[in-house]
């Protein structure tokens, strides 16, 4: 299937550099963040295929994870607009909702007992499933989703990756560990943990990751450390204060 243009923009399938200091020229940022209100970011629950994808995170996914999801919703819509604000221009707030919500749906145990597979290719052979064949949705919308879940953890130097997946990269790491800690701004960052609280999510993750790497010593997270990666998101010193919030 050829990609079709009016879909590239909207579903976020524009190549961008895998190598986030190239993206950022080894800057904290191209823009400088400012504070946003939740109030002002929508999430976009008038999609039918997003409020039922909604419902089935809910119920599958434990709630720190959901929470997590959630969070990475906020960052990603935060990050694409102040930095990216033209692929944020066209880029679909439901494509993104659907990505966040099942980026993480293949770390549930159950997920992770029923394949050989790392948990990043079962979540998107699910996403597809669940978003296209199940729901519905439009082919390319679903592979996008797909192809992001896919290439989440795939962190390099050389070629290239869809702005959606390097958004989603971006958001996640933030919230795992992190990294690039000035693309969003402290009151922000602040009202979202309130949110959405983490719940011990760092130690939460930590022990996922620990898990897949044990059940499956070949998964493709072990490329981002077997130790050196769940060490970081168990100590991930700038989300410290907001870990122990529950709710």
């Amino acid at each position: 299937m050829c990609p079709n243009t009016d879909t590239v923009a909207l579903h976020g399938w524009t190549a961008v550099p895998v190598d986030v200091d190239a993206i950022f020229e080894g800057k904290p940022y191209l823009n400088e963040p400012t504070p946003v209100s939740l109030e002002d970011i929508t999430w976009p629950s008038d999609d039918p295929i997003v409020a039922k994808v909604q419902e089935y995170a809910k119920e599958k996914l434990p709630i720190e994870t959901y929470n997590h999801s959630m969070r990475v919703f906020h960052w990603a819509t935060i990050i694409a607009r102040q930095q990216f604000p033209t692929h944020a221009s066209s880029l679909s707030p439901s494509t993104l909702a659907l990505t966040c919500l099942l980026h993480d749906i293949g770390t549930t145990p159950a997920n992770r007992s029923s394949t050989q597979l790392s948990f990043e290719f079962q979540g998107g052979f699910i996403a597809i499933n669940l978003i296209q064949h199940l729901l519905g949705g439009a082919q390319s919308q679903a592979e996008a989703v797909a192809e992001a879940i896919i290439r989440h953890q795939d962190q390099g130097t050389v070629g290239t990756i869809t702005f959606l997946g390097q958004l989603i990269q971006l958001a996640t790491v933030y919230d795992n560990m992190s990294e690039m800690p000035h693309l969003v701004h402290p009151e922000t960052r602040r009202e979202v943990a309130s949110k959405w609280k983490r719940n011990g999510w760092s130690r939460c993750f930590s022990r996922t990751i620990r898990a897949e790497c044990e059940e499956k010593p070949w998964a493709h997270t072990t490329h981002l450390g077997v130790e050196k990666f769940p060490n970081g998101v168990r100590f991930n010193q700038l989300m410290e204060e907001y870990d122990s919030w529950s709710g």
